[in-house]
């Protein structure tokens, strides 16, 4: 008797894919590493090979303002943690977020956003996007039911991130998933914080992800990027007229229909779409370089997770325990108001980012930060290194105090990237810092 599944290959686990996905050895060298394809253009086999390669009859490299070889397993890596179809590399995480809203939202058009965003995500929506013609409306990640009220004919997806930054909350993704598709919308998180190792969107409803790889998926500190990848979950073609972008023809592609022309290849309408038009006409492609470094931090990211987690859930309770502290935001403590939603959603650790109020207020706040001498001043998170920042000083400095208090930002607010250094290490450097910030 056969078996049936003798020939199937069982999933790999996280750790194998983040050292194997998406490449095999270099077919010239042998190279086991990814070489660095440092070229802009590459030769065609000849001028029908060319022909459809243009046509997207065929994939390939053409030219590496839409395509290098470094990046395409960078890609392909990316999509297969995240267990989508596939992947677009970017200059940084801003231009991937653009990437992703922009593919799908066009003047006149809405998106709905969670109201918890990254500084700089929230003036790119609010500044930027409007002028551009694109209204965002924004709702309470703790009332997903604003969802149904905000949605209308002309909105275009729901936007959230999977760790609020820097307010630390953690929204219930299935339900905000369940409402956006009610509403016939796709869902867009930014995984950046929790990266694939905590927290795998797929599982819970989303349809697009957007990284800053800059962060923890890099690990080090040693470049800037972005990354898109689509989960390949959401079905453009069940609302056709709703979705032109990928239903109706392209005037960039002779009339072709990208859903019906990728169909045999899978639900890839929207990731290419965006490399053949967005990335395309715009330009922010990441440097094969940076898609290098980003490759050699995400071979490690399994393993430099659990201690990013481990290292920030002490300092939480330290810090919960300490008389100059006034109040810890870590959704790893009981105390955090979204303790049991982080159990439900992040069951291998609450991330690496500790916040705290310090006594003392906003002065108490700088001197702190210019105390201390482990924990590097910078704008950042994710570096194995551990970071230090006021952000009311600084990265939400251009947001309005009650935009600022609206992204969890108050004066005496002080936000860790919590690092792999030994524990001991960092609570030593944290204590002298918050004694001098009294002074």
């Amino acid at each position: 008797m056969s078996d049936d599944n003798a020939d199937q290959t069982p999933p790999q686990g996280l750790g194998t894919l983040a050292l194997h996905a998406g490449q095999e050895p270099d077919p010239t060298t042998n190279a086991r590493a990814v070489p660095i394809y440092a070229t802009t253009s590459y030769v065609f086999d000849d001028a029908d090979h060319a022909a459809r390669l243009f046509g997207l009859e065929e994939f390939g490299n053409i030219y590496s303002r839409i395509m290098n070889p470094t990046c395409d397993v960078l890609e392909k890596r990316l999509a297969a943690m995240d267990g989508g179809v596939g992947g677009l590399a970017f200059a940084s995480g801003q231009s991937a977020i653009n990437g992703a809203l922009l593919t799908i939202c066009h003047s006149g058009q809405n998106f709905l956003s969670s109201t918890n965003l990254y500084g700089g995500t929230w003036t790119l929506f609010t500044q930027t996007f409007k002028k551009l013609g694109i209204e965002v409306r924004f709702f309470d990640p703790d009332r997903p039911e604003q969802i149904d009220e905000l949605a209308d004919e002309n909105t275009r997806c729901v936007y959230l991130e999977s760790m609020g930054n820097p307010r630390n909350d953690v929204p219930d993704l299935r339900e905000v998933s369940n409402r956006a598709h009610a509403v016939g919308v796709p869902v867009v998180i930014d995984n950046t914080v929790t990266t694939p190792a905590l927290l795998r969107p797929i599982e819970h409803g989303a349809d697009i992800v957007v990284y800053s790889t800059t962060k923890f998926l890099g690990g080090h500190g040693t470049h800037v990027g972005g990354a898109v990848v689509d989960l390949g979950t959401f079905q453009w073609t069940d609302d056709r007229a709703r979705w032109p972008e990928f239903c109706g023809p392209s005037d960039s592609y002779h009339g072709a229909v990208f859903a019906d022309v990728l169909a045999p290849m899978g639900n890839i309408a929207y990731i290419i779409h965006m490399r053949t038009h967005w990335l395309r006409d715009t330009g922010g492609m990441m440097s094969p370089f940076a898609a290098f470094l980003f490759l050699q931090g995400i071979e490690t990211l399994h393993l430099r997770m659990p201690r990013h987690c481990e290292n920030a859930q002490r300092v939480a309770e330290y810090l919960a325990e300490h008389p100059l502290i006034e109040w810890v935001n870590y959704p790893g403590l009981p105390s955090h108001s979204h303790y049991e939603l982080a159990q439900k959603y992040l069951p291998g650790g609450a991330g690496a980012i500790v916040g705290f109020g310090i006594k003392g207020g906003r002065d108490a706040g700088i001197k702190f930060v210019d105390a201390t001498q482990l924990l590097s001043h910078l704008a950042n998170i994710g570096d194995a290194k551990s970071l230090v920042i006021h952000p009311a000083s600084t990265t939400h400095s251009q947001l309005t105090p009650e935009e600022q208090a609206r992204a969890g930002v108050t004066p005496e607010y002080v936000r860790l990237s919590i690092g792999l250094e030994d524990f001991a290490d960092i609570r030593a450097d944290i204590a002298q810092a918050l004694e001098a910030s009294q002074g």
